[in-house]
């Protein structure tokens, strides 16, 4: 089971991105008194009382035509209401009840999800009181809030919390590979999982958005079971542009959060593109396994080094990321699909490889030796004395030194080098963590 998601709905402007700064405790949103000024896809966890949700904020995913306005929050609506465990539907308290917050509270009412009215820009209990406006709608959850300071937002929140479905901790996790099958409309991942299980689990077109919802798939492999998430398009064809882009993005981050190994699909023809950039850097900060497979080669002229050309074009916009598998794919010639199970399954296992200490300090230290980390602004020698693996789903290796704290960027990066170099862990992020010997 995976952690509930919310999404916060309503006009532009009334606070949906202060809301959802003080929720996540970031500064992720732009906040703006012009309406509509957020322009990103921000996603964000909320830690309540132990307990963690997902939190998506839709603030300026309206277009700038007045003719779609009301229209691009309409579908907004309704996308949330298919998507979400629970809506967040706010409103401006000081301005009062205008007549689109009232369409947007009957679409509301239609549904069976948790939804909760919060008024927003009550500072203090004496405006609290403006909240009264909106007990006209018949809501059994109103709230009158600030999401500037943060008032009446505790009591929110444990409300919220009481109506939200959470992992059971209890449970025993599932063993098998959970591998996720990423990437923008239309590049052909359900032409991939259909490939994979040799008949038709997935409506294929060549139109974006028509996979009809999250389709877990059993893949039996020489006798193991994988399980593929074929992550879906939306429900309905909606008339704006951004909607379709943000709410096809919210199934992808869905299937990638709650996966062991994802494969970010390519399209050959397109390469890598911005979205696809912020796909791997999610997996990457929730330390994934990662595989790119760049589809529909059988389409791209058989040049000299044409491969060689193009993989050296991705791993340049990687950066840093170089650790990741890059493998060029047919989904409808079925050309290296099977190697993409093979590849995905050795990064599973490397992901839980743990290396003894004794091997690590043997092997590392000498080498940390012979190129030691920057002395300190004062001209202190720093030493690295010590270290050993932790973690059981992902890779942390904590290295103990004096001065720990000024071991810059760039030799953290020789240290992750030095670790990948030696014991391999190809497609799998790991996490440095520096203490005080």
């Amino acid at each position: 089971m995976q952690e509930p998601l919310v999404v916060i709905v309503g006009r532009p402007n009334v606070g949906k991105s202060t809301l959802f700064n003080r929720l996540t405790k970031s500064s992720k949103s732009i906040v703006d008194d012009t309406s509509g000024v957020t322009r990103d896809r921000v996603y964000g966890d909320v830690e309540w009382n132990g307990k963690i949700f997902r939190l998506i904020d839709t603030g300026g995913y309206v277009p700038n035509s007045e003719d779609l306005f009301e229209t691009a929050i309409r579908e907004q609506v309704e996308i949330a209401l298919d998507e979400s465990d629970a809506i967040l539907f706010v409103v401006d308290g000081k301005v009062g009840l205008t007549p689109f917050d009232e369409e947007i509270a009957a679409m509301l009412r239609k549904s069976t999800k948790p939804f909760y009215l919060l008024a927003n820009k009550l500072d203090s209990p004496e405006l609290g009181i403006n909240a009264s406006d909106f007990y006209s709608l018949g809501f059994a959850n109103v709230f009158d809030v600030s999401a500037l300071n943060g008032r009446n937002l505790g009591d929110f929140l444990d409300d919220l919390q009481a109506h939200l479905k959470f992992p059971d901790e209890t449970l025993q996790s599932d063993p098998r590979l959970h591998l996720a099958i990423i990437g923008k409309p239309n590049v052909g991942k359900s032409s991939l999982v259909n490939s994979l299980l040799g008949y038709d689990r997935s409506i294929v077109t060549n139109i974006p958005g028509t996979t009809r919802d999250s389709i877990d798939s059993v893949l039996k492999y020489y006798g193991e079971e994988v399980i593929l998430v074929d992550t879906a398009g939306l429900r309905k064809k909606t008339k704006v542009k951004e909607n379709i882009e943000f709410f096809s993005n919210v199934r992808t981050y869905r299937a990638l959060w709650d996966s062991d190994v994802a494969i970010l699909l390519l399209d050959a023809e397109l390469g890598v593109e911005k979205q696809d950039q912020r796909i791997i850097q999610e997996a990457v900060r929730r330390r994934k396994g990662l595989i790119i497979a760049i589809n529909k080669w059988d389409l791209i002229e058989k040049e000299t080094n044409t491969a060689k050309r193009f993989e050296a074009a991705v791993k340049d916009k990687l950066g840093s990321i170089d650790y990741v598998p890059i493998i060029t794919i047919s989904a409808l010639t079925k050309q290296r699909i099977y190697k993409l199970i093979d590849l995905a399954k050795k990064i599973h296992e490397g992901r839980r490889k743990k290396i003894p200490t004794s091997q690590l300090n043997e092997v590392l230290l000498p080498e940390i030796q012979q190129t030691p980390p920057p002395a300190t602004p004062s001209g202190k020698e720093v030493k690295i004395k010590y270290i050993t693996q932790v973690g059981d789903y992902y890779p942390i290796f904590f290295f103990f030194a004096n001065e720990s704290k000024h071991i810059p960027e760039h030799y953290k990066r020789f240290l992750e080098g030095l670790i990948r170099k030696h014991f391999g862990f190809e497609g799998v992020p790991m996490t440095l963590s520096f203490k005080e010997k």
